[in-house]
Formats: structure tokens, sequence, C-alpha cells
């Protein structure tokens, strides 16, 4: 079985099947998405004359969602010994627990029974809690399923995606029988093998696509049309028949979680989605409460992982997720049911733009930008005056096109993050109900914008990174009005002092500003910030002392910290001046520092902070060949990046943050020679980009050390080519 043969061997190697010493009852959980295999994998063990001789009777019972024990059970019975037709007669069917007892305490058998698509734990519980516990009998159960916590306590297998070669093997076979290699005409290869990873290595979908290439034309010219669009028809209707199996997973959702999971194709086909803009999506569309908005969408999220829905990229620093994916035939899914339920409406093609689409929509989503060049489209807007939301999620376009605001005066929610503008789009200050404003634009905001009272996430990135030495672009002074704001990055600006004690209250977020914003007087306007992130931009030949972060240590409920110097200069003079523990917060948890050139003996201001868990230095943060790690120093440290310096010698006393420290991530370390210390048995991974060969040594012998632990190098240069991961055994 193509991709699955490691699991197979698994399966057929469990030494209980060897050695089953005590009578009871094993459990064996396939899990993953739909379509991935689980079925056909559990009938190849099951049909393997090897696998079943090792049992005296065996089972195989089809479950789904909307069962009835008492049938599973009379199959089981049924299949198990010959007499259970006469058991199962008897009116009383509240007899048949103790029948199944009775068979099972009076024949000392051993026995395998499959259950297929399970979705509901009390079937198992009642085989793993309810059968006698008796010398006479030893069952497995093995079991598919799509909900990871059912196999949470069982010996449990995740299926994973095909690869690409896997997927052209799949496709090959079923569309040109076994004889791959002769049969497929070398002219389709190249188009069968994009065709193949178009299906995004899920089996069902590649078997269907097959069975639909097998109907159609063998000609270079129909298979490169299907190899270049991820949407041609043979993958629409390939989707359109998966639908079918997929669809129990979106009815198993319990109700305030579905338009949770639809709106995440919002995004287009196959898009990586940031966890924090998708939350903050959710909270601007009143899904939930903006007050709980992280923790809130990263359970949401994390309920859909386990339940196969979606699937897991990257995960932050606190190993919750930080990126996340739909896969093609979900995404395929979700755009079909939000349109049928007026969820939004998605324009990719210039039929998707018709009146009779648009029309009464509460949500627009464009995936082809230059669609807004069409005076149809905007004349078929109008016809969707009462939308709420306008997305615009499609590639970045680069040249502006005309966006008219002014068809949509209930708007609640505008992100066109992927549209350049050139003018302020003066229109949405008329949209009094807006709550998120997302978009690109160089120049600086209008007072006016403090019109907008009800707007709570505010966004705007620059076209370019222009560095600007000598003035930066401050935020009008009404900002200050806008005390709804949760949520501001502007790249760049500064936020200029209140006026009379002016605070912004329910501020949590802080992104991108010129740490010139970092003044007593702001600082003190902004008693909930919890993230700052901020742009130091390095003076030429300046005497006077800076002070960006005198002030920072009165955000009191700041726990993030990332501040990146946009212009590094690697003098041999420092003009950055010193600082103290005492201008940081104490419950500082996180810190990213990136480009300010400090000499390795300042970094002990920071390892006091007794919440410091994760830091992060990037770019000559700091410098200098020798760095010495005091007992004592760092004493939560979970997570530790270090990242392009000219570190030399790395001297680790004992004690301090090697006895938590669970990820090390080093990049770009090329002078790396000497590191002394060891690390606890807590440290889980290391990864290892790009640095000499010393480093690569270093982290194979803590592998060595430590089998538990998860090591990744990546080299750019390796074999002349760039590689994205190369795993280390």
């Amino acid at each position: 079985m193509i991709g699955s043969s490691d699991i197979i061997s698994q399966i057929m190697d469990l030494p209980l099947l060897t050695h089953w010493p005590n009578p009871r009852t094993e459990m064996v959980a396939l899990v993953g998405m739909a379509g991935i295999g689980k079925t056909t994998l559990a009938k190849k063990v099951y049909e393997d004359s090897s696998f079943s001789s090792r049992f005296d009777r065996c089972a195989w019972v089809d479950v789904g969602r909307k069962y009835q024990a008492t049938h599973i059970l009379q199959s089981i019975l049924s299949q198990l010994t010959p007499e259970t037709d006469k058991v199962l007669t008897r009116e009383d069917e509240g007899e048949d627990d103790d029948n199944f007892y009775e068979i099972l305490e009076g024949n000392g058998k051993r026995y395998i029974i499959v259950l297929d698509d399970v979705w509901d734990s009390s079937l198992l519980d009642y085989f793993d809690d309810s059968l006698p516990r008796d010398s006479s009998y030893r069952i497995l159960i093995l079991f598919t399923t799509r909900l990871e916590h059912l196999g949470a306590s069982s010996d449990m297998f995740r299926l994973r995606f095909l690869n690409n070669e896997e997927s052209w093997d799949l496709l090959r076979e079923k569309v040109f029988g076994d004889d791959q290699e002769t049969t497929c005409p070398p002219e389709l290869v190249k188009a069968g093998k994009k065709i193949a990873e178009n299906c995004d290595g899920l089996p069902l979908v590649i078997v269907t696509v097959a069975n639909l290439l097998i109907k159609a034309d063998k000609k270079l010219e129909y298979w490169n049309k299907v190899a270049s669009e991820k949407q041609n028809q043979i993958f629409t209707d390939a989707y359109d028949r998966i639908s079918k199996i997929l669809y129990p997973s979106y009815e198993y959702l319990p109700q305030h979680l579905r338009a949770l999971f639809l709106y995440m194709a919002v995004f287009p086909q196959n898009y990586v989605i940031p966890v924090a803009k998708l939350s903050m999506l959710w909270a601007a569309e009143g899904f939930f409460e903006t007050g709980l908005l992280d923790y809130t969408a990263l359970l949401c999220l994390e309920d859909f992982v386990r339940l196969s829905l979606v699937l897991y990229h990257e995960s932050s620093y606190n190993y919750r997720l930080k990126t996340c994916s739909l896969h093609s035939v979900f995404w395929h899914l979700c755009v079909k049911e939000a349109g049928r339920n007026k969820l939004f409406h998605v324009l990719n093609k210039y039929t998707d733009s018709s009146e009779d689409c648009i029309r009464n929509q509460r949500r627009l989503c464009i995936h082809n930008n230059v669609l807004f060049t069409l005076q149809d489209v905007h004349t078929s807007m109008e016809s969707s005056s009462n939308a709420r939301s306008l997305l615009c999620t499609g590639p970045y376009h680069k040249y502006p096109v005309p966006i008219c605001f002014g068809h949509f005066r209930l708007l609640r929610v505008i992100d066109t993050l992927t549209i350049r503008s050139y003018e302020f789009p003066a229109e949405v200050l008329k949209l009094v109900q807006l709550i998120h404003l997302a978009f690109i634009y160089d120049g600086k905001l209008p007072s006016t914008i403090s019109k907008l009272l009800n707007l709570r996430f505010l966004i705007v990135h620059r076209h370019l990174s222009i560095i600007t030495l000598y003035e930066s672009s401050y935020l009008p002074i009404e900002i200050w009005d806008m005390k709804e704001l949760k949520h501001i990055q502007v790249t760049g600006s500064t936020i200029p002092d209140p006026r009379n004690g002016d605070i912004l209250p329910n501020l949590v977020t802080l992104l991108d500003i010129s740490a010139r914003s970092c003044t007593e007087a702001v600082v003190e306007g902004l008693p909930k910030l919890k993230k700052l992130r901020i742009q130091i931009e390095l003076m030429p030949d300046t005497s006077k002392p800076w002070s960006w972060f005198d002030h920072i240590s009165n955000l009191k409920k700041l726990k993030s910290l990332i501040c990146v110097c946009v212009n590094p200069e690697m003098r041999s003079k420092l003009i950055v001046p010193p600082f103290s523990s005492s201008l940081f917060p104490e419950r500082l948890q996180k810190l990213s520092l990136s480009g300010l050139g400090y000499p390795w003996k300042d970094i002990k201001v920071f390892a006091s902070l007794p919440f410091l868990s994760v830091l992060k230095l990037q770019c000559y943060a700091f410098r200098g060949p020798e760095w010495e790690i005091k007992e004592g120093d760092f004493v939560r440290l979970r997570v530790l990046q270090i990242e392009d310096t000219d570190l030399v010698k790395w001297i680790i006393g004992n004690g301090g943050f090697v006895q938590w420290l669970e990820c090390l991530i080093l990049k770009n370390l090329y002078k790396l020679e000497y590191i002394n210390g060891e690390f606890s048995k807590y440290l889980q991974s290391v990864e290892i980009v790009d640095c000499n060969l010393f480093a690569v040594k270093y982290g194979k012998q803590l592998q060595k050390d430590n089998s538990d632990l998860k090591l990744s190098v990546q080299s750019s240069w390796d074999d002349g080519k760039l590689k994205r991961s190369k795993p280390v055994s």
C-alpha cells in the first residue's frame, strides 16, 4: 500500500500479537482525515493471512455517525460464532450483552474486531470497560476514526499525506495499471506529476481524479491544462464527488463552530493562514468576544486539528498553533457550504461577479483583485449594498485598482492588504460601523480617521519599507479619541503624546511603531498593553543618548516585547546606550531583539527577568566572540534562538536556563567553535540552519546523548540546492 507500509509493519509487529500474557482488551487506532486511507489500510491488515491467522475469530463492522449499539453488537456476534443468530432472535434485546459475555467467556479464543469509522467514545468504552476480565479471552479492537481524541488512550497511528513521488505512483497506477513504467506515455509524465501534486497528498482525491482522467483524453494538451489549473473541472468534479464523504466531519461540529470553520475559506485555496490574522477577523465578524480573542481562537483551531478538519503547519514558542490551512477538498466544501448559507461569496472569476451571485451577500471575498478593474463588477456590487465585510485575500496586486467603498454603507470589516493604495480611501470615513480596517498606504493617516469610533483593529502596511533617518511619520493625535481600539499596526509611525491624560483603555497589541513612541506620556496611556513591537532607527553621527526603553517598565501587563533595528550598523563604537534590568516589566515572557549590536556582557540585564521564557536574538542583537551564561541566569527560559552573530565561544554555567530549556535554535552562526555546558533532559528539539560544521556536529552529539531529541538541520548549499529540511538520523 503506497505510503503506509511502515504503519502496516508496525501493526504486524505489535508486541501483544506475539506475547499476550494477560487477558485483556487491546485498542489500536488508525487516525486521520477523511479520504487519507484509514479503511483501506485496516482492510489490508485484516485480510493479511499472516495477521488474521493469529486470531481464532475475526469480525468487521462499519460503524458511522448514526449507529445503534445493538446492531453493532449483533453484527459482531454473528461473525464471531455461528450460533449467534439463534441468540439474537430473542425478543428481549437487553439480554444481548449477557449472551455476548457468555460467548466470550466460554470459548477461550482470541478475537480481532475491526470497527470502521468510529465517532463516539461510548462504543469504545463499552469494549474497554464492560467486557469481563476473564482469563479465557483476549480481544484486539482495531478501529478507524477521524477524531484524534478517540485514539489518545490507544496505540495510535496517525496516517500521513502522500509525498509528491508517492502521489504520482498512485495516480499512474490507477490511470495506467500496475505496469507503470511502460504504459504511461513519456510525454504525459511531467503533466501527470503536476496533477498528482495538485491532489495535495490525499489518496481519495488522487483515486477520484484518476477515475476521471481514465475517461478523458490522454493527450498532452488536455493533461497540461488540467495540471496548470488547480480549479480545473477535473478537480472540481472530484471535490464534488468526495464532499459527501467529508460532510459528516462538518456535521459533527457544534453549531457555534460551523461558521468559524467555513469562514477559513475566505483565504485562497492552499493559503497558509496566520492564526493571529484569522482570530482578529473572527472577532471583528462578531463570532466571539474580543476580550478572549487569542485564547478562544486557539481553542477552536486546536479542536479543528483534532477533528482532522484543519492542517497544522507551524507552532509558536508556547507550542500553540501559529499557522494552519485547509486541505483543498475541505476548502472546496467550505466555499460551497458558505455560499449556500449566505455566509460569504467568493469572487475568483468574472462569472462569480454577476448580480445574481452577489445580491444580498453579507460578505464579499475577492480572490482575484483584477476584477475591480471591470465596470460590470462595480455595477454588480451595488446590488450587495448590505454587505458587512469586504475581504481581498488573493495574490498581491502592486498596482492600485478602484474600490468603491461608497457602495457599502454597512461595512464592519475591510481587509485589502493585497491591494496598493496611493491615496487614503476617504470613503471609509463614512463607514461609522467599521470595526476592522486593514489596507496598504504609504502616506500619513488623516485626523478624520477618529470618526471611526467603533474601530477596534487598525492595520496599515507600507508598499515599500522606506527607512527615514531624520523625521518619522506621526499618527494623528486624534488617535487617542478612538477608545475602542484593541490592535494597532502602522508600520514606522510614531504615536504622539496624548492630550490631557487621554488613554486607550482597550489597546492590547501595538505593532511596528517607531521607538520614539515609547515616551512616558504614551506608555501611561496604554494601561492594558500586552504585546509591543517597535522599530528602532539609528541616527547617524549622533551624540545625543537615546532612551527607547526608559519607560517600558511602566507597561505592567506587557508580556511580549520585540525590538527591531531597521538600519543596523556594526560599528566599532556603539551609539546605542546601555540599559538596566529595571527598565523592563517584570512579567515579560517573550523578548526578541534584532540589530542593536550590544556587547554580550549587557545581556545580563535580561538574565534576571523572573518570567522570561522565550528569548530571540537576531541580526547582531549582541556581538562579540564570547558569551558566558552564569549560574542562575535565565531560570525560566524554555526557548532560545541565536541568529546572525559573530559568536565564537559559548560558555554555559551550571543551573539557570539549561535546567528547563526545551527548544534551541541556531541560525547563520558561521564562526561558532566552542560550546561548554550540558543541557538537561527537558531539551526536546534543536534546529540548526545554515551554521558551520561545528554546530551541526554539536547538534548530533546532543541527539546521541538524548535519543528522544528532535534534531533538524537545514542547509542552503547542500548539493547546490536550497533544501527546506534535512533530518538527521
